[in-house]
């Protein structure tokens, strides 16, 4: 059997997309809650992505969203991975600004290690990306078009896009 260039780079993709998926499910967690969410969007559903990037760019009038549409049009992958908000339960922590969880929860506040866990997950899996040498790049802006189209649980509030791409020269890079 012969694989030509094309299908074993599309195959790589995805293979590092799931990958990625695991990544940030083992990615460590503050008191061991997991409140990650990730999932692989491929094929017309990336250019659904991509026009709704356009169109939040447009309505908040906000270029940065246009030029990173245009990155994930020549993607061939992205990953999502995104966060509920919850507390922790602790008694003492303070680092949202409030002095418990449950002063956090009775405000409708984020927790702070709601977004540090979703850094976490997020930089696991693009590390794991550059490891498999897939060219990759966390976009808000694509998690917030994915978010704003339904494709993730609707409970997930932040989420980050990860366009993967496996071309001679990176699209995410020395851009305009």
């Amino acid at each position: 059997m012969i694989f030509e260039s094309k299908s074993a780079e599309t195959k790589a993709i995805l293979e590092t997309a799931h990958r990625m998926c695991a990544a940030a499910r083992t990615a460590p967690k503050a008191r061991g809650v997991d409140l990650i969410h990730t999932c692989v969007i491929t094929g017309d559903d990336i250019l659904r992505v991509a026009d709704e990037m356009d169109r939040l760019g447009k309505e908040h009038d906000v270029a940065i969203f246009f030029r990173d549409a245009k990155d994930v049009r020549v993607s061939e992958a992205i990953v999502s991975i995104g966060t509920l908000y919850g507390q922790r339960g602790m008694k003492f922590c303070q680092y949202c600004g409030f002095a418990n969880c449950a002063e956090t929860a009775k405000a409708g506040a984020i927790c702070a290690y709601d977004t540090v866990d979703l850094g976490i997950a997020v930089g696991s899996a693009a590390s794991l990306a550059a490891d498999s040498r897939v060219d990759n790049r966390i976009l808000y802006t694509a998690g917030k078009a994915i978010l704003s189209l339904g494709i993730m649980d609707p409970d997930v509030r932040i989420a980050f896009g990860i366009p993967l791409s496996t071309t001679g020269k990176s699209p995410y890079f020395d851009r305009s």
